[in-house]
């Protein structure tokens, strides 16, 4: 067996690799890729339940929570029960959150630039890793 024979390993690898490119750039709103994720998902579509936003990034209530309370705590977004269902926890971005969707247009292209690859490049991996992800949580 040789490591870099590993899918996993070159995915993992890689991922340490987005990290050091996203952590300056995140640094400068300050925020982390897990809350970076969750405001790029908020901005996509406010007011979500804590349920719906964890489908989204494959993240447990559990592991989220904490996650929101931290954007709670620096103003971005609030978290209010369901008028309709008080079980339910939703979450709505603030003045604050939105105006932060703005700062954060230009790390798209940063990241892009970043990896080398053309746009049709990238969209073809992304969708080949979608797929094993896919086929993996079955």
């Amino acid at each position: 067996m040789k490591l870099d024979d590993f899918l996993c390993f070159t995915v993992y690898s890689t991922n340490h690799a987005f990290n050091r490119i996203y952590k300056p750039l995140l640094e400068t709103l300050d925020l982390t890729y897990p809350q970076y994720l969750a405001m790029v998902a908020l901005w996509q579509k406010d007011d979500q339940t804590v349920g719906s936003l964890g489908e989204k990034l494959f993240l447990e209530s559990s592991t989220l929570t904490p996650l929101l309370k931290r954007l709670e705590a620096t103003g971005h977004l609030k978290r209010v029960r369901d008028a309709r269902d008080e079980r339910q926890v939703r979450i709505q971005l603030t003045e604050s959150g939105r105006a932060l969707e703005e700062k954060a247009q230009a790390i798209p292209n940063c990241i892009l630039e970043a990896t080398g690859l053309t746009e049709e490049t990238l969209q073809a991996l992304k969708h080949a890793l979608s797929k094993v992800r896919t086929a993996m949580l079955r």
